[in-house]
């Protein structure tokens, strides 16, 4: 039976749209998960929610514990996993307040170990292929919900993920541009690198809130302004999450 997984980004540390929801504690070998984990059922479908920064948002990007929240999600049996999250724009085309599907990343973060399997046995090789890390079928789910709703959705686009939780210099910026980055953001790559190695089909929704530090034309991103194009769209991206469970 199918359980989908839903990582809350910043703005969606709650979903209220599930019934009979439970709340569980999970201890995991690499430690406590972010927040409690919530579950509970949309349409017949059983959903498992849980906070990447904290139940309220107090876990910085740099801090989560990605790998307790990702060996939590396999302990109870996902199937899938959801991840919403907010980005910022390296392109001219991709604005602010629309939505992007991811479908390749660049992990330019430092200072994580990014791997569940820190040790092997004799003669056992932990390589894990990464070539197409998001699962096309749940990619699809969501440009689909998105188009029914009428969002202007990126079908596709290469998100850069760093460490944070500081922004970008302009150079650096710039830089992420040259590599092709479409996106950036603090989040991505580690919870797809973990999804792969625990064969956990994943997809991600992002919310574009801002242009990153590339443009000289307009001031460099805020905190406030960021959230407030969290607060304008959250409503739309509940209800894409909606459709797509739905679909599923």
């Amino acid at each position: 039976m199918k359980k989908v997984a839903i990582i809350g980004g910043t703005g969606f540390e709650k979903l209220n749209f599930l019934s009979g929801t439970k709340t569980l504690k999970i201890k995991t070998p690499f430690g406590d998960p972010s927040s409690e984990l919530h579950t509970g059922q949309y349409n017949g479908l059983k959903i498992v929610h849980i906070a990447r920064h904290g139940k309220d948002n107090s876990i910085s990007s740099a801090m989560v514990n990605f790998k307790a929240n990702m060996l939590a999600l396999k302990e109870l049996g996902c199937t899938h996993i959801i991840s919403t999250t907010s980005c910022g724009s390296l392109r001219e085309e991709i604005c602010p307040g629309e939505f992007i599907v991811f479908d390749q990343f660049i992990d330019f973060s430092r200072h994580r170990f990014t791997t569940i399997f820190q040790e092997s046995q004799p003669g056992e090789f932990r390589y894990t292929p990464m070539a197409y890390p998001f699962s096309d079928e749940l990619r699809d789910n969501l440009i689909e919900a998105a188009v029914t709703l009428g969002l202007t959705v990126h079908t596709k686009g290469t998100v850069i993920t760093i460490d944070g939780p500081r922004f970008s210099t302009r150079a650096e910026s710039q830089l992420y541009r040259m590599w092709g980055a479409d996106i950036i953001n603090m989040t991505t790559a580690p919870e797809v690198i973990l999804a792969n190695e625990l064969a956990i089909p994943m997809a991600v929704i992002a919310l574009c809130t801002d242009f990153d530090s590339w443009r000289t034309d307009i001031k460099p991103p805020s905190l406030e302004d960021i959230r407030e194009i969290i607060d304008q769209h959250g409503a739309k991206l509940l209800e894409l999450l909606k459709i797509s469970l739905t679909n599923i």
